[in-house]
């Protein structure tokens, strides 16, 4: 079953509705920027569905072929570092330590496009459990046996179907179309400028170029909108309309536990976001950070790697 050109509209929903406008984003797991836009993400896919229809390009941040570092504790050191820095300006959790620094991007990418044939819901809470082994464990999930453990009893996943060989195949194939959409920038942003801390200009590889990660694209009946690097919610909002060619309807707060119940996994971030509030949901299960908790619902802390770790 080929996985490729998969798209998502609304998380857990698959509306037939025609979309004004798709989504294109440019994404990792284990980016720390595309990781502290989750949230303002989330509220997009939401509270703009059904007219946005959303589509994921992982663009492979740690690539098989790059060169071993020397000495590769103190490379996880300087990306803890760097980590740190990021999440001054996205207040998303970080791990009190990263373990060791993602030796490629490509086995949890490839189980994050293979998990989009089994539904968005299954999709979202795939990448998500991807994300957190770097962001909450400090443990990136850089092997098929990291992937396996990490994504083990996720609600709704065949992992067995996941994991067949012509599955990863085909995941693969996808993720190597992605590999090579993202070096293919558009011209606006390989020679952007704009101010820090991250404006989004396409990054050098190898003799060529790709996009920063996280981008969107934002296509519709008005046009095509790129929006790169980390930007404020109203930057987005403004190039959906845009490209839209029509005003949307502002994103409605959901309340804590309804968000708890949708997504499974909460940041604070999130939760103020998403649903304005500050206090967290009643019933969650806290993992600590670093940088402040991240809430669990309930089931999700019974197969969670970290809480399973600790249970």
């Amino acid at each position: 079953m080929s996985t490729r050109g998969a798209k998502t509209g609304e998380a857990g929903t698959d509306s037939a509705a025609q979309p004004l406008v798709h989504v294109t984003e440019f994404t990792d797991p284990a980016c720390p920027w595309a990781w502290g836009s989750e949230p303002v993400f989330r509220l997009l896919r939401h509270g703009l569905a059904p007219h946005l229809r959303w589509r994921r390009v992982f663009g492979i941040l740690f690539d098989e072929d790059d060169d071993p570092a020397p000495d590769s504790d103190a490379e996880a050191r300087w990306y803890e570092g760097f980590i740190k820095g990021v999440a001054e300006h996205t207040h998303a959790p970080y791990a009190a330590r990263l373990h060791w620094l993602s030796r490629t991007s490509w086995p949890a990418s490839i189980a994050a496009k293979a998990a989009e044939a089994q539904g968005e819901r299954v999709a979202e809470r795939v990448l998500r459990r991807l994300r957190e082994t770097t962001f909450v464990l400090g443990m990136p999930a850089d092997t098929p046996a990291g992937v396996e453990e990490a994504i083990r009893g996720v609600p709704g996943l065949d992992i067995r179907k996941l994991l067949d060989d012509r599955t990863v195949a085909d995941a693969r194939a996808a993720v190597r179309d992605d590999w090579a959409e993202t070096r293919r920038p558009l011209a606006e942003v390989c020679d952007l400028q704009g101010p820090g801390p991250h404006p989004g200009r396409a990054k050098e590889v190898g003799d060529g170029r790709r996009y920063a990660l996280p981008t969107l694209l934002f296509d519709g009946p008005g046009g095509r909108i790129c929006v790169p690097g980390w930007r404020p919610l109203t930057s987005y909002l403004q190039a959906a309309a845009a490209a839209a060619g029509t005003p949307l309807p502002a994103p409605e707060a959901v309340s804590p536990e309804a968000a708890l119940n949708h997504w499974r996994s909460v940041t604070r971030r999130e939760l103020q976001l998403l649903t304005g509030a500050l206090e967290p949901p009643h019933g969650a299960t806290v993992v600590e950070t670093a940088n402040g908790p991240l809430w669990l619902h309930p089931e999700e802390a019974e197969t969670h790697p970290a809480t399973r770790r600790t249970s």
